[in-house]
């Protein structure tokens, strides 16, 4: 049975977007923020006072929260509402394969679905709907909640069964966006020393071997132009790197890059807290 009303739990530069296009696709959603659900929710959407509110009116809630204890903390508010009406999280913040098992194995012992669906696309694919999720968990729910799915996401992919999985695709994802940030600054940097302006350097890596999401988006329409504004924070860019480097050194795999990478990454937050992420270009280029 496909799920009829829908729950949103955190409206912030990710979660205010993805909830506005839900309610733009026609569905019916409650939703709420504790940091202001009034001055957040989108128009058309039913305020809910509590996450326990949210809990009692809908069949699916989607959360989209900075961190695995806030994440873990609205689940245990779910599992506590006793009159309960939800049954499925779909779970879209990036918390780390940990967090997702453990916040899995609690909704199953409260007899509820945990969908762990980490996104991707940056605030400026949130508004557009143009986001990447990757979701884990099983695949007949992840199928009978794909409609809504389609409405905030372009890219929906089904990336395994066991909760974890897509926090694995997420923090591998962000560890290459962040080294090729890194990486395409320190070189468009040699190439300015070489005396080549830095639109012959973005227009010819552009349609060359290195073209990369860097080189694609952020130095043309947030470097160049100066206004730094990916929309994406240092701070979680720096989270986000810092755990996969804990996962693959727990997973054994090779970790020589990603613990250059995530030095830089802690680096650039401790000098610039609150920066975007494409102040890196100021960190690399002043040393600071």
């Amino acid at each position: 049975m496909k799920p009829e009303q829908f729950g949103f739990v955190g409206l912030g530069q990710m979660g205010g977007p993805m909830a506005t296009n839900i309610i733009n696709a026609g569905f019916p959603l409650t939703v709420y923020d504790k940091a202001g659900t009034q001055g957040l929710a989108p128009e058309g959407a039913q305020l809910g006072a509590s996450v326990a509110d949210v809990a009692k009116a809908t069949d699916t809630i989607f959360l989209s929260v900075p961190d695995g204890p806030i994440s873990l903390s609205v689940i245990d508010e779910v599992i506590a509402t006793s009159d309960r009406r939800a049954g499925v999280i779909i779970d879209l913040s990036t918390i780390g394969p940990e967090a997702a098992r453990e916040a899995a194995k609690r909704c199953a012992d409260a007899g509820f679905v945990y969908i762990d669906s980490p996104v991707s696309g940056g605030q400026a694919g949130a508004r557009a709907a143009t986001i990447a999720v990757m979701l884990a968990g099983p695949k007949d729910v992840v199928d009978a909640h794909m409609d809504v799915l389609k409405g905030f996401a372009k890219n929906p992919f089904h990336v395994g069964e066991l909760a974890g999985q897509g926090q694995a695709v997420k923090i591998l994802n962000n560890f290459l966006s962040g080294t090729a940030l890194a990486a395409s600054v320190e070189a468009v940097l040699y190439g300015l020393s070489a005396g080549v302006d830095m639109k012959t350097i973005v227009d010819v890596v552009s349609v060359s071997s290195g073209y990369n999401s860097a080189i694609r988006e952020k130095f043309p329409a947030r470097i160049m132009t100066e206004t730094f504004d990916a929309g994406f924070a240092t701070a979680l860019q720096s989270k986000d790197i810092n755990l996969y480097l804990e996962n693959a050194k727990s997973a054994g795999t090779p970790s020589r890059i990603g613990q250059l990478v995530c030095d830089m990454w802690d680096e650039h937050n401790e000098a610039r807290p609150g920066s975007d992420i494409t102040h890196m270009y100021e960190f690399i280029r002043d040393g600071e």
